[in-house]
């Protein structure tokens, strides 16, 4: 009986132990924070040149969150000057902000990048959002944004 009971409270120390493996082994070697960087080119994505644009602006807002579980904080953001269209540059001559952001653990944690860009022309304004998730085990990214 005692033979029983002793190979039962071995074989549940195990099975317990098992079931925490993932647990013990963070602690044992726990992951090292990384640095990510982001790289964000802003463009004209159509040709400007025409009347119909005098007077037209854009204005681009850029926030970078960490979400871990269900838990998202903003760790950048910035708001561009209102940009006139027709002085846009192209893609080759794009506008550039690199963006570095520190201790991310990249197993547990994700950036996302979100940008609102907002066409304002002749009274009437025009919203569009967007944005793309920074890739797991990449520490380098970039983001095109067209405007």
């Amino acid at each position: 009986m005692k033979k029983h009971l002793l190979w039962l409270s071995v074989m549940f120390a195990l099975v317990i132990a098992a079931s925490y493996q993932q647990q013990v082994g963070e602690l044992i070697n726990p992951e090292k924070p990384v640095t990510k960087d982001i790289s964000l080119a802003v463009y004209a994505g159509s040709n400007y040149n025409s009347k119909i644009y005098d007077e037209s602006v854009a204005k681009l807002h850029v926030t970078v969150y960490k979400v871990r579980g269900k838990k998202e904080s903003i760790v950048w953001q910035k708001s561009f000057d209102a940009m006139e269209l027709k002085e846009l540059p192209d893609c080759s001559n794009a506008l550039s902000q690199e963006v570095r952001i520190s201790n991310v653990f990249d197993k547990k944690e994700q950036l996302i990048v979100t940008y609102t860009l907002v066409y304002e022309s002749k009274g009437s304004i025009v919203e569009r959002y967007n944005g793309s998730l920074v890739g797991k085990g990449k520490n380098a990214e970039k983001l095109y944004i067209n405007i």
